[in-house]
């Protein structure tokens, strides 16, 4: 997918909010059959951290509130990065962070809460309730049983729609568990890549038509294209 050009972002409209797309070390999972996005990670913490604080000197705090996402989990961003959030949030009154993470940290949430000294809503990239196509075709190793055990620990599912071997029912099962146990979240339509996962053309366009009410949902973001965002 090549490394990502922009970095900052302001979105407007649903949760009004400063976007920034930083640099971490490489996902510490990184094995999910349907990513490709492995380049925009490295190993010389130095250089990462000098990056992302040029793209933190970018927020102006206007909104109050800040996004910071990477090519893996929060938890993988440098501790230079960290400490640099920590200034960024006090000095320009930052009142709410959203942060990504996988699975495999939800342990982890309570204490990065704590650090960050504000409200942080959790981002998880569940992609689909369906525990069969989500571990043995998208490799998520996400193994929990139930929308609501995710529901203890994060904030916000992201989920994917539109992939060849999903079906209607699951799609379906998926936005009722959205709507049913969060407050927000976030559905991407799949785009292809470089990986062997392809898109559903036909499950996309269905998708679209019967749940374009989503559009007009406070709560709920659709991406159509990787980008809308303004990142990446």
């Amino acid at each position: 997918m090549g490394v990502p050009k922009e970095r900052y972002s302001r979105i407007t409209g649903k949760n009004e909010r400063e976007i920034c797309l930083l640099k971490g070390f490489p996902c510490a999972w990184g094995k999910c059959t349907f990513c490709d996005y492995t380049e925009d990670n490295g190993k010389d913490e130095n250089a990462m951290a000098a990056l992302n604080r040029e793209v933190l000197h970018r927020v102006t705090g206007e909104l109050g509130v800040l996004e910071v996402i990477n090519s893996g989990s929060c938890f993988e961003l440098p501790e230079k990065t960290l400490k640099d959030l920590e200034v960024i949030v006090r000095e320009k009154h930052i009142g709410k962070l959203f942060f990504e993470s996988h699975w495999m940290y939800r342990r982890h949430l309570a204490a990065m809460r704590k650090r960050m000294g504000v409200p942080i809503v959790f981002k998880i990239g569940v992609e689909t309730f369906d525990r069969d196509f989500r571990e043995r075709v998208l490799n998520k190793h996400a193994d929990f049983r139930d929308p609501q055990e995710v529901a203890r620990y994060f904030d916000s599912p992201c989920l994917m729609v539109g992939i060849q071997g999903q079906t209607r029912e699951m799609i379906d099962y998926d936005m009722e568990c959205l709507k049913k146990y969060f407050k927000l979240g976030t559905v991407n339509v799949y785009n292809n890549n470089t990986t062997p996962i392809k898109r559903d053309e036909e499950l996309a366009l269905w998708f679209m038509e019967k749940y374009s009410w989503l559009l007009d949902d406070p709560a709920v973001e659709v991406l159509y294209e990787i980008t809308d965002f303004g990142v990446g």
